[in-house]
Order: structure tokens, then C-alpha cells, then sequence
């Protein structure tokens, strides 16, 4: 199988070319890989390949001229014109059913973008397969090159010293399972053991296990890191303080059909978690002012979250009465409120923050939630 991989930097793929897998199966001659470099084919005296987008916006755009001939001249050189193959934010996701579509051609001309992406009229020329290798953004299209390259050699006949490996990977099952969990020795370490339907020898057993194993890590939630204790710790003052403005407690709330404009909306169980049930007979209301009050009080405590902390002013130091809120704050001396010794510690440039007015926004959280 040959992979062309157009590129503005083939010095990139010198050390994977050189490595692992791919090199055996170079030395083999399963696979080959050409690089080109697309400044080749620039007619100018600085082989310039990029300009400035029409309209403005940041960044430079690979131009036309250089990225079509390049295509068409490397598409000439053998019989096989190949299958064109751009990398691009814009395209269709990589999985393992697309790299198998793709190891079925013998050749893959791989059209790598860097800076902003390419001039529209690119795409619309060449008509490749757009494809992607996830929703973030690289700095060129080398490394997703090299991750098609990868995906698609192992399907390649006689790249892999077992051909089953490639059938027990991940995704590459009808059912699209994960692969089981596999093991090692030693048979225990720090107390984890080997399961041991493993070492019994029985390969039907070895195999239900196994199915059971990658359908169970199929459906279970995604790993990650536990949440610090900090973050539990505020949740928990989160959940408590919504109780108490609904007036009891979100977990052993009372379940009652509610109104037809509630119906799809997410309900909580017993155990506080969000569900989603189809008929509107198990449905979640609070004991005071049903799921409206809740939806409120969320809202209501984002805008404080969001207000909370801002420094208004930050001219002088005072304490006074805050007409806002009646509470007692630092007030700046110009509103009245504040005794004589504002102005000499105005002077000393004292941080203070200062009420909002009345009519304003801030006016009304501070009422909700007094600022001194």
C-alpha cells in the first residue's frame, strides 16, 4: 500500500517513519510512504504558498495555485491516480468503520493544511474526502496524517505478526465493543489479582468472559478523575442552599404529576440524581412552588455567583448606611451616606467598594444578597 503525504514540513515524519511498526513494514515493502513538499510546485522567488484572507481576520490561507498543481502532479506519478484525502477540521470524524473504507484502496494521497486552512476553491476543485480526527485543533495536518497512517497499516495484510490483533481491538467487532482488559504477569500486585477464569485454561470460558468484560466497559461511564474535595464540598453547600429556598429537601420531595408544560422535563429520584422519565406520572415537584421555583432559584443564584465579589469602586475607604440594601457597606464620600473621615482616607487610596444605584441591576442583587 503507498500513502503521499503533502505536506509544507516532510522533515516532520523522519522519526515516525523511522520507528516501530511502520518501519518493519517499509523494510518489508508492505508499505511505502512519499512526501512531498508543496513548496515545489511555488512560482515565485520566495516559493510563498500562503496570503492574507480576502475580508480581513487573522491569520494567512494556503493559495490555490500551488496546493492544485501539486495534487494533480502527484496523482499522476503511477497508474493509480489514488484516493485524495484532505485533513480538515470541517470533515467527517475518523473511526475505525472510515479507516477500513480506507484500507481497502491501494494508494492515499494525504493533502495536510497548516495556518488557517485552505482557499475554499481548493475544495471545491479537487473534490477530496474531508475527514477529521476529532473536534480540537491541530498546528498543521501532519500529526492526523500520521494518525491515518497508523490506523490504516494495521488492516494492511502481513503488517501485524498476528492478524487476530487487529480483529480484537477496539471498535473492530460488529457491536463496535471496546477490547476486555488483558493481564500480565506477575499474577498479583499491591494486592490486585488476575481474574481467575483467566488461568483456568477453559478457552469457552475465557471467551464469555472476555465478550461480558468489553461489553461491560462499553456501557460503564467514562473514567476519569474523582472530583477534589473542595469541588464536593461546594456541590454539597450548592444542593443546601437550594433546599432551603424551596423550602425542604430536593431528595425525599414528593413525586406528582405536574402540568402539561412540564412533561419533558428532567425529574430527581430518591437519590438526587437529574432522570428523565417518558410518562408524566413520576415526575418531581417541591413541596412549595413546584419545579418553576426551582428553575428560579438556580437562575437567581447564578446571578448572584456572577455579581457577588465585583469591586465597584475602588477610590476611598468609608463605612455608612447603604441605601440599597440598609445594611452597612463602604460608601464613597460623594454619596452622602458617609461620615467626614471618608475624604482623609480617600486620600490614602484605601480599596473600597461602593454601593450600586439604585435603579440598576446590581441594585437588585444587592438587595437579594446584602454587600456590606
Amino acid at each position: 500500500m503507498r500513502f503521499d503525504v503533502l505536506t509544507l514540513f516532510p522533515e516532520i515524519f523522519d522519526g515516525y517513519l523511522g520507528s516501530s511498526v511502520l518501519k518493519l513494514a517499509i523494510a518489508r515493502g508492505l508499505v511505502e510512504v512519499w512526501r512531498h513538499n508543496i513548496r515545489d510546485w511555488a512560482t515565485d522567488r520566495h516559493r510563498t504558498v500562503d496570503d492574507r484572507p480576502f475580508g480581513g481576520g487573522p491569520g494567512m490561507l494556503l493559495k490555490p495555485d500551488p496546493i492544485i498543481p501539486c495534487v494533480e502532479s502527484v496523482r499522476r506519478q503511477g497508474g493509480d491516480p489514488g484516493y485524495l484525502v484532505m485533513l480538515t477540521p470541517q470533515g467527517r470524524r475518523l473511526d475505525q468503520q472510515r479507516v477500513k473504507q480506507l484500507a481497502t484502496h491501494e494508494r492515499l494521497v494525504l493533502l495536510c493544511g497548516r495556518y488557517e486552512g485552505f482557499d475554499e476553491r481548493i475544495r471545491q476543485i479537487l473534490q477530496p474526502d474531508e475527514i477529521s480526527v476529532g473536534d480540537f485543533i491541530l498546528n498543521g495536518g501532519e500529526v492526523a496524517a500520521m494518525i491515518v497512517i497508523d490506523s490504516v497499516i494495521r488492516l494492511v495484510p502481513g503488517v501485524l505478526g498476528d492478524q487476530q490483533s487487529s480483529a480484537d481491538d477496539s471498535f473492530s467487532s460488529s457491536g463496535r465493543l471496546l477490547e476486555f482488559a488483558q493481564y500480565t504477569r506477575p499474577r498479583e500486585y499491591r494486592g490486585l489479582e488476575v481474574p481467575p477464569v483467566l488461568l483456568s485454561g477453559n478457552h469457552q470460558e475465557i471467551a464469555r468472559w472476555r465478550l461480558e468484560n468489553s461489553r461491560m466497559r462499553t456501557h460503564e461511564p467514562p473514567r476519569g478523575p474523582r472530583p477534589s474535595r473542595g469541588w464536593r464540598r461546594m456541590i454539597g453547600s450548592i444542593r443546601a442552599q437550594r433546599s432551603n429556598e424551596i423550602g425542604g429537601d430536593l431528595r425525599h420531595a414528593p413525586k406528582e404529576r405536574i402540568g402539561e408544560d412540564d412533561e419533558h422535563e428532567p425529574t430527581f429520584d430518591q437519590a438526587g440524581r437529574a432522570d428523565q422519565h417518558e410518562n408524566g406520572d413520576s415526575q418531581v415537584r417541591d413541596r412549595r412552588h413546584g419545579r418553576r421555583a426551582l428553575r428560579d432559584s438556580r437562575r437567581r443564584e447564578k446571578r448572584i455567583q456572577i455579581f457577588s465579589g465585583v469591586v465597584i469602586a475602588r477610590s476611598g475607604s468609608a463605612r455608612g448606611r447603604c441605601s440599597p440594601c440598609g445594611g452597612s457597606c463602604r460608601a464613597k464620600g460623594s454619596s452622602g451616606n458617609s461620615p467626614p473621615l471618608a475624604a482623609d482616607r480617600q486620600d490614602r487610596g484605601h480599596p473600597v467598594r461602593r454601593c450600586p444605584p439604585p435603579n440598576s441591576i446590581f441594585s437588585a442583587i444587592a438587595s437579594a444578597r446584602p454587600c456590606g
